[in-house]
């Protein structure tokens, strides 16, 4: 098996043009909250939803615009270190909206899980799924989120797709013996 494969740090591309939406991304899904005091006393009164808080950790990056996603993603590919997961803002003027790209980036990466983020939208359900096509992979948030709802698709994206690749390699793997 492959470090993609074994490796509980999973990749994640925010594409969205407001700065405090990759905020908010790192707060839910990166692991530098678990020191908080705050923290430790709502999950003490509160418990931790669905055990999700700390099972794994994500590294989050950042695009702002869908062409510069498109980007990440190539270059995230050529380093050997896919991301397993995109949250995709619907509406980033003036480039390429969430539509736009997504087909995109599964052009570049067919195993990427994307989640489409969307408050308000120029589309209708039926349009985005006629622009983008149906797919297991993808997925669609509605702002404004909650914090168990990002975790649960994170937690839950990657292992789909850490499976998935496991399944890949041991095809390969059995087909050349």
């Amino acid at each position: 098996m492959n470090d993609q494969t074994e490796n509980k740090s999973h990749r994640i591309l925010v594409i969205d043009d407001t700065p405090d939406i990759h905020e908010d991304f790192r707060k839910i899904l990166c692991n530098d909250r678990i020191g908080s005091s705050l923290d430790s006393h709502e999950a003490a009164l509160f418990g931790d939803p669905a055990g999700l808080g700390n099972q794994s950790n994500f590294e989050v990056d950042s695009a702002y615009q869908g062409e510069q996603g498109l980007a990440r993603v190539h270059h995230a590919i050529q380093e050997g270190r896919p991301y397993a997961i995109a949250f995709v803002d619907v509406r980033m003027p003036p480039g390429w909206d969430g539509l736009e790209v997504t087909p995109k980036l599964w052009i570049a990466d067919p195993d990427l899980q994307i989640v489409i983020c969307t408050a308000y939208s120029d589309y209708t359900w039926e349009e985005m799924f006629a622009k983008v096509g149906t797919s297991d992979r993808m997925f669609i948030l509605k702002k404004p989120f909650e914090r168990e709802e990002v975790l649960q698709l994170a937690h839950s994206l990657a292992e789909k797709g850490r499976a998935a690749l496991q399944s890949k390699e041991r095809l390969k793997r059995d087909f050349r013996a």
